[in-house]
């Protein structure tokens, strides 16, 4: 018995809307596996922009930005990028578990309570390079595999390398040089360990905290850091050649 032309229009549907479905899965599957193909791309290319940048761009911030070696940046910031944001650096592959359990715990035993953050540098880079912003529990999830590769395809070098290119400073001011240049009008391998610190200082919220014009706030924030550095080194035997 023919098909009735209801029948027909159905099936065609369906048809279509397989194929929609099919290339929405592959369009996903793309979408998961960038990140993971990227990687292997930026352990000798340097990223030419990542999503937070593109976002901010969206939303009218500007992007001002210059690529720099590590070599190229004073010793003294990412000693203290590592003492404020990620003192286990060295010694974790990418996630901080005890940091990571610790946020569990608080966010069990009192879930009234703000949130902290638990994020490792290479935490940070994968949000900055292929994520976006905010504290969303679903954003943490995609952020710990991603940094989990990272660690693994990356020296550690390589990661904090990256991480000092990228990261904002100051509204639409990204990476070591610009922040220098921006704040402190000089190149970021003659930044000192004072300027070195406010930086590190701003970190949590370019937005709001200057470097270059530092609260009160922010100046005890960096004495804070100065005071961590110090003892900092042994600590850092990653970050030799």
């Amino acid at each position: 018995m023919p098909a009735s032309p209801g029948d027909a229009g159905q099936t065609a549907t369906r048809a279509r809307r397989n194929i929609w479905l099919r290339r929405g899965l592959i369009a996903l599957a793309v979408l998961v596996a960038l990140p993971f193909a990227l990687t292997i791309v930026y352990a000798v290319v340097p990223p030419p922009i990542s999503n937070v940048m593109i976002l901010r761009l969206v939303s009218g911030n500007g992007l001002q930005k210059d690529w720099v070696s590590l070599d190229q940046i004073s010793p003294h910031l990412p000693r203290a990028v590592i003492a404020s944001e990620d003192a286990r650096f060295c010694q974790h592959r990418g996630v901080d578990w005890i940091e990571l359990q610790g946020v569990i715990d608080g966010v069990l035993n009192d879930p009234e309570d703000p949130v902290r953050g638990a994020s490792t540098i290479a935490m940070q880079t994968a949000k900055n390079l292929f994520l976006w912003d905010g504290r969303q529990f679903i954003r943490k999830g995609l952020e710990i595999p991603v940094a989990l590769w990272m660690d693994l395809v990356w020296s550690k070098r390589r990661m904090i390398e990256i991480y000092l290119n990228i990261v904002e400073w100051a509204p639409g001011v990204y990476g070591a040089e610009a922040a220098a240049q921006h704040h402190f009008k000089k190149p970021a391998a003659k930044l000192t360990k004072r300027e070195a610190a406010l930086l590190a200082a701003v970190l949590p919220n370019p937005i709001k905290r200057n470097a270059g014009k530092p609260s009160k706030r922010v100046n005890r924030i960096a004495s804070r850091i100065m005071a961590r550095m110090g003892g900092m080194a042994p600590y850092l035997t990653c970050l030799e050649r």
